[in-house]
């Protein structure tokens, strides 16, 4: 099995969420006592959030690109960003180390493609639905159209996301909105909705609605899983 590293805390709300989906997914595959090599560095977010929200994204990347390399130092042999917005700076932190990056969007843009889908809806930050490093990768790599909801209901999601989950609050009027913001796209073509920041999961998932839900935190651990078991 090879070492996995993890960079989380971003939040760690999510973090907790990949952890255990990693080693869930080792024990389903391996049984007994078995879990998931995993090396983390958990950042402190708060340093991250303002960043972003200053546009400051190169010292986003340098922080993160710094963590990585004490991991790869560590002995991981493969990389995680546990957060959708951060793989913004990926390219920046993929030129720091000599480790292979597993890739959020790619275990996402493979499962679209295996359940046939080529029109999704992506919910995310304001960062990940608006700017194109996300969306670009999707359609680019995969042939994907990925359409996103309208800018107070992106308002909405990205507040709810810092100001409620990445802060441990899961609140019904919230889950509410998100599943008529998720509904609302379907009906305008959308097959499926991205759960594309790591919380929404915590918030959304297929008991509250019948539109096909793609929760970017499972789908990533599980590839990181399949990674780390291939010899």
């Amino acid at each position: 099995m090879k070492t996995l590293g993890l960079l989380g805390g971003m939040s760690w709300e999510s973090t907790v969420s990949y952890y255990q989906a990693l080693n869930r997914g080792v024990q389903a595959r391996l049984g007994g006592l078995h879990s998931a090599k995993v090396i983390l560095h958990s950042v402190d977010f708060a340093e991250i959030e303002r960043l972003q929200h200053q546009g400051e994204w190169v010292a986003t990347g340098a922080l993160l690109a710094q963590a990585a390399q004490g991991l790869e130092k560590a002995g991981a042999e493969g990389l995680m960003i546990g957060t959708n917005t951060m793989h913004k700076v990926a390219p920046q932190i993929e030129a720091a180390v000599g480790i292979p990056l597993l890739h959020i969007a790619d275990a996402t843009g493979r499962k679209l493609q295996a359940e046939g889908i080529d029109t999704v809806a992506l919910l995310g930050t304001q960062f990940t639905m608006e700017q194109g490093f996300y969306r670009e990768r999707l359609t680019q790599h995969f042939g994907i159209e990925v359409r996103i909801p309208d800018a107070e209901a992106r308002a909405r999601i990205h507040r709810v996301i810092y100001d409620e989950l990445c802060q441990g609050q899961v609140k019904e009027a919230s889950r509410t909105d998100f599943v008529a913001i998720i509904e609302a796209l379907h009906r305008d073509g959308a097959q499926g909705a991205i759960l594309g920041c790591t919380e929404i999961a915590l918030l959304v998932g297929p008991r509250h609605t019948h539109v096909p839900l793609f929760d970017t935190t499972a789908l990533h651990a599980a590839a990181a899983v399949d990674w780390a078991l291939t010899p």
